[in-house]
């Protein structure tokens, strides 16, 4: 464990930074959920873990607040051993987790009481303290409404509210958004950007794209690894392998088939009513897509090179770890 603080030490400035993770990695049984992942998240910034379900964002979290040990590895959280100082963490983190976590039966005043006691706030701290998690949210009027009558936008802005309510050097944040609408995921993505001004660390995990592209720094995790690291459009530039052809077309479902069996593109996949098209030089195919889709009744409406975006990075990243992987 010495030995890992001392590289702790020489990788990354400790004052900088409010996580510290070298090697970390977590087994059960025969699974390995979190594969020998390493990385610091500067004090102040938002730090972003992009993968899909499975992937080890959420077992990388349960060990960071020290709620899950890790079978090997060494990471510390503000400066505390998440192994031997796991209840120093939890002071000083708000934790918010992809489940609502808050009592339905309560008023969304009540709530904001018990976690606020919960995390040792009383008295006049206590009212100030909600008074600002109300102006905050924008739940002014609704303080007396039960959390379960609340719409999905709102109870997920109370559950940031009552994690914040102690003033948390550092926000964990578990799929915050997952089900929510889209309106309601900027809006609650407008309060992290705040809480970040003012000096909170965040650390959020998703699997939305979009979200992602809001982190400062950002991590790919996939099959328990880290695959790419990096802001993400240095992300983009660094590790895109190929480029992206989009073609808007009649068709996309019969296109994607044709453009699969012609065998020469790495990646072949449908963003919204787009297709999209990934390949070393892919731009010099045009001539044949256009046949090909032609003389299948495709009508192509346009057909151009286009800077790839966080998904098609994300689908490289992870088709070249497979590869890697096999060899």
């Amino acid at each position: 464990m010495r030995i890992a603080c001392c590289v702790l030490r020489e990788w990354m400035g400790m004052d900088e930074y409010a996580v510290q993770v070298v090697n970390l990695t977590k087994q059960f049984g025969n699974f390995t959920a979190v594969d020998g992942v390493t990385f610091g998240i500067r004090r102040g910034e938002i730090f972003g873990f992009l993968g899909p379900n499975g992937a080890g964002k959420t077992t990388t979290i349960r060990m960071l607040l020290g709620l899950l040990r890790p079978t090997s590895g060494h990471a510390s959280v503000l400066g505390y051993d998440v192994v031997r100082q796991p209840e120093q963490i939890r002071k000083h983190i708000g934790y918010m987790s992809q489940r609502f976590s808050l009592y339905r039966d309560l008023t969304v005043g009540e709530n904001l009481d018990f976690y606020g006691r919960t995390y040792g706030v009383r008295g006049q701290q206590l009212r100030e303290r909600k008074q600002f998690v109300i102006d905050m949210a924008g739940l002014q009027g609704r303080e007396r409404e039960l959390t379960r009558n609340l719409s999905g936008g709102w109870k997920q802005r109370l559950a940031l509210g009552a994690a914040i309510l102690h003033e948390p050097d550092m926000l964990f944040l578990d799929e915050p958004t997952a089900g929510v609408d889209p309106i309601s995921r900027r809006a609650f993505w407008d309060l992290l950007y705040e809480l970040a001004e003012e000096g909170t660390t965040i650390f959020v995990t998703t699997h939305y794209m979009d979200e992602a592209e809001h982190c400062q720094d950002l991590a790919f995790i996939h099959n328990g690894r880290i695959i790419a690291r990096g802001a993400p459009e240095e992300i983009k530039v660094n590790t895109m392998q190929g480029q992206v052809l989009e073609i808007d077309c009649t068709q996309p479902d019969v296109a994607i088939s044709l453009l699969r069996q012609m065998g020469v593109f790495d990646e072949v996949a449908l963003y919204g009513a787009l297709v999209h098209v990934v390949a070393d030089g892919v731009v010099g195919y045009k001539p044949r897509i256009a046949q090909v889709l032609a003389e299948a009744g495709v009508q192509v409406r346009a057909m151009d090179g286009i800077a790839p975006s966080l998904e098609d990075v994300f689908i490289s990243n992870v088709r070249n770890n497979r590869a890697g992987s096999k060899e």
